[in-house]
């Protein structure tokens, strides 16, 4: 039954951790502990410790987890089945991020499965959309440009905090109308969020994130704007406003979205161009005729998110049983390295064919900010090569990737000829 955004009340979900708790219909050959986000193969490399996946792992199997056992998915056709059939794989109550019992909200819209999902997305998808994000292009190189200009002369930096944070960051507070000077706090909170794997600190983080935009939803609707935030906080559906639970988990989920992923992603770019410096220069050959191949490879190569969703019925993949209520992860940088779907995947190649890249999901949970993605790795790319081409990694520094649900160098230390 779907469920109630407006009188939210907490999922009965049970989540079964460690190996004692693994369900009696899961065969024990498909029962593995796989380390993936935390353990210390997967921080060594993260993305050819998944791409590995292939050769070390069926293509479903059960993973145990102190943070809870659930099925994964590897290859690129199981994901794409998974996330294009809501009715088998529901994404209803399914955040791994823990709230109140007794001030509870859902996370809006991707824990809202259709029909009503939709009612939701049409309020912010003019703005998401190619074209709305498209008016942003002029806003997104001036900012590249100024940030690049406090750098360039010093012949080094660091990536994460001089370029990689503030492009993305910058950009998504100003779509939403909230304060730019506040963005190393709004970092804090999405690092404590995401990469404390700590029930407690994650649970005293979102509060802290949701007393902050309850203030901020009483100004939008006491003095509306034209930010995303403001519309959310003034929307009506069904001929009615929206909720305050409704607001409050829509504005939420879309400020843990802006913040991560981004900046994530540009790291693990800029780090591979910078140890890889031939095909640095590829890319700055072919960027005029080919930079949206290029976006779209890079892309495909560097995916830092997962999927999860419950399986909200019994059935079969791949021969093996899934019953409902299992929960399932699609792992969606593995399924960008399936070699039955990209030959050598994890070469680097402009030339493949187009296909169904998975870094931002599909189907109806697809990523609301998958274009505005898109859009900044492409002008990150002109504005940064155009007058930093040739940069490398500072001798002597270490690269450390920390455990989490997004995937990206912690710091990324750059230096080149002034």
């Amino acid at each position: 039954m779907p469920i109630d955004a407006v009188n939210p009340v907490p999922p009965q979900i049970v989540r079964p951790r460690g190996f004692d708790q693994v369900p009696p219909h899961v065969p024990k050959e498909l029962v593995f502990k796989t380390g993936l986000t935390n353990g210390p193969e997967f921080l060594e490399n993260p993305h050819d410790f998944m791409a590995n996946l292939h050769k070390t792992r069926p293509p479903v199997y059960y993973d145990v987890s102190d943070f809870g056992n659930m099925w994964h998915f590897i290859k690129h056709e199981d994901a794409l089945f998974a996330l294009r059939h809501a009715e088998l794989f529901s994404n209803e109550g399914n955040s791994p991020f823990p709230r109140d019992p007794d001030d509870y909200f859902y996370f809006i819209p991707p824990e809202i499965d259709p029909p009503h999902h939709r009612k939701y997305r049409n309020i912010v998808d003019p703005m998401f959309s190619p074209a709305g994000v498209r008016t942003l292009e002029g806003k997104i190189r001036q900012l590249a440009n100024e940030l690049i200009d406090t750098i360039i002369d010093k012949g080094e930096c660091e990536f994460t905090t001089a370029f990689a944070r503030p492009l993305p960051v910058l950009i998504f507070l100003q779509l939403v109308g909230l304060p730019l000077d506040k963005l190393d706090l709004f970092v804090t909170w999405a690092d404590d969020l995401m990469h404390s794997e700590n029930a407690e600190v994650m649970g005293k983080t979102l509060k802290k994130i949701t007393n902050y935009l309850t203030e901020v939803i009483a100004e939008k609707q006491a003095h509306p704007d034209e930010g995303v935030f403001s519309v959310i906080a003034n929307a009506r559906i069904d001929g009615r406003p929206l909720a305050f639970k409704e607001i409050l988990g829509f504005c939420t989920f879309l400020f843990i979205g802006g913040l991560d992923t981004v900046y994530a992603t540009l790291n693990n770019i800029w780090l591979w161009m910078a140890e890889n410096p031939d095909r640095r220069h590829e890319i700055i050959a072919r960027m005029d005729k080919d930079i949206d191949a290029i976006v779209e490879e890079l892309l495909r190569r560097w995916a830092v998110t997962f999927s999860g969703r419950e399986v909200a019925q019994d059935l079969e993949v791949r021969g093996v049983q899934l019953k409902k209520g299992d929960r399932i992860t699609c792992i969606l940088p593995a399924c960008n390295f399936d070699p039955d779907v990209f030959p050598n995947p994890t070469e680097v190649d402009f030339n493949r064919p187009r296909k169904t890249i998975l870094a931002f999901t599909v189907g109806v949970h697809s990523c609301m900010g998958g274009h505005l993605a898109r859009l900044e790795v492409k002008i990150a790319l002109q504005e940064w090569l155009k007058r930093i081409p040739d940069f490398a990694v500072k001798p002597g520094a270490k690269i450390e990737y920390r455990p989490g649900g997004v995937i990206g160098p912690h710091h990324v230390p750059l230096v080149w000829k002034a």
